[in-house]
């Protein structure tokens, strides 16, 4: 495999923040995600669950409650306003006041016309959906005490809404309100004991399901208005309730970390009448699940804990298949880590700040797998906090280690960076077109600044005494609006590869400052790319493991990249259920190269057979284990080591040794609050 010194980085003090909504879109298989912080992220789960858009949050801006209305994302929350997300720019369009004080909930109709949101003072206003906006329409009954949540009826004529200590119902098309439905405190609970309806289905044959703080799910006949039986699942809160599309599952989130599957069955086998019965419960959580999404072959939860968690139904799967395996995504597939090779130094980004740290050096010498000495400690150089109140959307530090930039959905800044005496100056006139990134890079002799905008990339070439604005780079005026989410500039400074999240990549010759090539589209969304310094070659690993080389000078795949697609990927390594999210390569031996995802780092030789279907992929700490006749006899291309818990970062250094940053899970669950039985509003 080749032996490099490894610098563990431990001290990247991130926490990704709670997850307290999500609404799952069956027409596009898309999952849009709310964190406490406000931030908005889309998973592709039709493509392998990547996170293919993220929106950064704001300061003051939370959000409660999403809904999808077609393809157009809206969300509501206390600020008291409905905003809906730019998916293409990556921020949020605009945003309406409701008018009812602090927003709760938002939801649409089945025909994505029509917006209910469910307010403070007690009223659920309805909005009409027009083309680029959305328009107040009419206010329903105003009720006593606060709407907390709400659905509507398949018809898109019935609303159901969830209160304090009762569930009202109205009527869209005429404002009022059709049945009052109360909810019972629960047993030995007293008078005084308000109850929170804090989540409310409504199904199309007009039953009513709820959950409320009394731990209860009732099942209710919306016809008539009374209740049909009562389900005590947990002590604390029932928080979430979501039911599959063809209404014969239901699934609900608890304070206590758990999520109870209900199934419409018949409980006898000559009955013909079905209904709901409890069949399974799930532990997949520490603290409460705020959140919930029903799939047809699989329940997403989310929740304090930070995780989202795709727990597959194996009723509705294939058993023993990579569609059967549960996923827990942690971390952002965006990395959040720069490193600048020539200076040694790291660049992490937090929503408020950004940190630069020097890597910690060592003189000593040892075998493989030793623990060297350290001489000199890392050590935190610089703290920049943003300006404004938008969180950092990107960052990027110079490979020279003297330029560092930022950008949220508003502006861009630049800095230079002294080293000795540590300074660092901001760059106070920079190109007006440089207002806001979604990505920024550097190229590989500091002297380019490369922003994507949209579908574009503004380049800025960079100098002590100025920074002037080169051409952009476009592919073409008829070219996807999708935005860019990779950038990778070439060693020699001759390429610049960007990938959008329509599964397209651009090649832009630096040199003329016009596209040179796009690579053949592929179905599957690219999640890390780099162009080789030797051969110019481009390789792109996608969301569905898929690997291709390309070469930029021939402008086709490459000979080793065809025998590979020919041969296929190992079973093993498409069963990996995480997302590449860094390719590098080897200066000491063009034959090698360098990817890892969250949990593994290959090394992939070129000048090697690739392996057999049946040779196991044996991870390089067990391999060396094996007597030497062993090893020669699974001697292959890939090269795996899965000696790290959770992997942030992997890059290479000047001097050819390894920086890998990475956080124990273990340390993300000690910083968790204790588990919150919440019994009152939390404001």
């Amino acid at each position: 495999m080749g032996e490099f010194t490894v610098h563990r980085v431990r001290f990247f003090d991130y926490m990704p923040s709670a997850i307290r909504d999500m609404a799952f879109n069956g027409g596009t298989e898309r999952l849009a995600l709310a964190r406490a912080d406000g931030a908005v992220e889309v998973f592709n789960f039709s493509d392998h669950y990547f996170q293919e858009k993220m929106i950064p949050g704001k300061d003051g801006r939370t959000v409660e409650s999403l809904c999808w209305a077609g393809q157009r994302l809206f969300s509501a929350g206390l600020s008291g306003e409905i905003t809906e997300y730019d998916l293409d720019r990556l921020r949020p369009k605009y945003s309406v006041e409701a008018y009812g004080g602090p927003v709760w909930a938002v939801a649409s109709n089945g025909q994505g016309t029509l917006l209910a949101v469910g307010c403070e003072d007690g009223t659920v206003k309805m909005f009409e959906i027009l083309e680029e906006r959305i328009q107040f329409k009419r206010s329903l009954d105003r009720q006593k005490g606060r709407i907390v949540c709400l659905s509507w009826h398949s018809s898109g004529t019935l609303i159901a809404a969830g209160m304090l200590d009762m569930i009202r119902m109205f009527d869209a098309e005429t404002g009022h309100s059709t049945h009052r439905l109360l909810v019972e405190r629960g047993r030995g609970a007293s008078r005084s004991r308000e109850v929170v309806v804090w989540s409310v289905v409504f199904l199309s044959d007009h039953t009513l399901v709820s959950g409320d703080s009394a731990g209860k799910v009732q099942i209710w006949d919306g016809v008539t208005g009374t209740l049909v039986r009562t389900h005590l699942v947990t002590k604390w809160d029932v928080l979430r309730l979501s039911v599959s599309r063809d209404e014969s599952s239901l699934v609900a989130g608890t304070s206590e970390g758990t999520v109870i599957q209900f199934q419409l069955i018949a409980s006898t086998v000559d009955q013909q009448e079905r209904e709901w019965v409890r069949t399974r419960t799930f532990k997949n959580h520490t603290h409460d699940v705020r959140a919930l999404a029903h799939t047809d072959t699989a329940v997403v939860s989310g929740g304090m804990d930070t995780q989202l968690v795709v727990h597959p139904l194996l009723d509705k799967v294939e058993k023993n298949t990579r569609a059967s395996a549960q996923r827990k995504i942690a971390f952002s597939h965006k990395s959040l880590v720069c490193c600048a090779k020539k200076a040694s130094v790291l660049l992490f980004q937090f929503p408020d700040h950004l940190e630069l740290w020097s890597v910690g050096e060592s003189d000593g010498h040892g075998r493989p797998g030793d623990i060297l000495p350290v001489k000199r400690k890392p050590e935190k150089l610089i703290h920049v906090k943003r300006k404004g109140d938008d969180h950092i959307c990107s960052s990027a530090l110079s490979p020279c280690g003297g330029w560092l930039a930022y950008s949220t959905v508003s502006s861009v800044r630049l800095y230079t960076i002294q080293y000795g005496s540590i300074s660092i100056t901001k760059v106070s006139k920079l190109p007006k077109e440089l207002h806001s990134a979604q990505q920024l890079c550097f190229s590989s002799d500091s002297s380019k600044l490369f922003a994507s905008h949209d579908s574009s990339v503004v380049v800025v070439g960079l100098s002590q005494l100025e920074c002037k604005r080169l051409p952009s780079l476009r592919a073409s005026k008829s070219a996807s609006r999708q935005p860019v989410h990779l950038l990778c500039p070439s060693e020699d400074g001759r390429w610049l590869a960007a990938a959008s999240t329509d599964c397209r990549i651009h090649v832009y010759d630096l040199q003329k400052l016009k596209l040179h090539c796009t690579v053949p589209a592929y179905g599957s969304c690219p999640t890390a790319i780099g162009i080789h310094p030797a051969t110019s070659n481009l390789v792109v690993a996608h969301a569905d493991q898929q690997i291709f080389e390309y070469s930029l000078r021939q402008k086709e795949y490459t000979d080793w990249s065809r025998r590979l697609q020919r041969r296929g990927l190992h079973r093993l390594w498409l069963e990996r259920d995480t997302p590449v999210t860094h390719v590098a390569f080897n200066p000491k031996n063009p034959a090698h190269i360098l990817l890892h995802d969250a949990f593994m780092f290959c090394i992939i030789d070129q000048s090697l057979p690739l392996p057999e279907e049946r040779t196991p992929l044996y991870n390089q700490m067990m391999l060396q284990s094996l007597p030497e006749r062993e090893r020669l006899r699974h001697n292959h291309a890939f090269k795996i080591c899965k000696a790290f818990k959770h992997l942030l970062c992997v890059r290479l250094l000047e001097d050819h040794s390894l920086v890998v940053v990475e956080r124990p899970l273990l340390d993300i669950m000690s910083k968790l609050p204790a588990p919150v039985r919440q019994k009152k509003f939390a404001t």
